[in-house]
């Protein structure tokens, strides 16, 4: 683990307590964002290749347990740690492509080396955030076509105000229906499996940093 993300960790761990232990102080750091859609579940979708070997490698980071919740309820403690999550996490990695780091066209990892493409990036702060309290379950991989007409990788935060976004391409945590991308597929919430958002023409890789 290189210094940057072990500084991260460390860095989560403060902001995590100091909200925790102060309301007060928590109110003062963030305002909640309105009320929003959730994306309409489909039906089964196939998941993409590179996930499946993934979840070979790191079972427990892609284990469903049906007992923790499906929705987090927003704080504005809550909303703090998925804005610092978001922007450090992008500020730590280095964005390089599967190809460069790899030598293959998509593999999935926690960019545990400090280095890693879109998917890496949503994996190490799902991994983030579920060390800072908040229900794996509520976080999910989803798969998306972007501006450029390529498959990319997000993280949808399911809440009660809405589904939002994590994207290395930003660092603004925005309600799904604001990022401009078109909805492909999503981890289902109930089994190791995926779900599909209402496209039918899938990405086969998320090569995209």
């Amino acid at each position: 683990m290189t210094a940057p993300v072990r500084g991260l960790i460390a860095g989560l761990a403060t902001l995590t307590a100091l909200a925790a232990g102060s309301p007060a102080r928590a109110q003062t750091l963030a305002s909640l964002p309105s009320s929003g859609l959730a994306a309409s579940i489909t039906g089964s979708a196939r998941p993409i290749a590179a996930w499946t070997e993934f979840c070979e490698r790191y079972a427990s980071e892609c284990a469903v347990d049906r007992s923790e919740a499906a929705s987090i309820t927003l704080t504005p403690a809550i909303w703090q740690t998925i804005n610092t999550v978001n922007r450090r996490v992008n500020k730590a990695i280095h964005a390089v492509t599967d190809q460069d780091h790899w030598g293959v066209a998509d593999r999935w990892d926690l960019a545990e080396d400090g280095q890693g493409d879109c998917e890496d990036f949503q994996l190490r702060k799902r991994a983030l955030l579920a060390d800072a309290g908040l229900p794996r379950r509520a976080l999910r991989m989803t798969v998306v076509i972007d501006e450029k007409g390529e498959g990319h990788a997000v993280l949808t935060i399911i809440t009660d105000r809405g589904d939002l976004v994590l994207d290395n391409k930003t660092s603004v945590v925005l309600p799904w229906r604001q990022t401009g991308y078109t909805f492909i597929k999503r981890e289902s919430q109930d089994a190791v499996a995926w779900v599909g958002l209402g496209v039918a023409i899938s990405p086969v890789t998320t090569a995209n940093r």
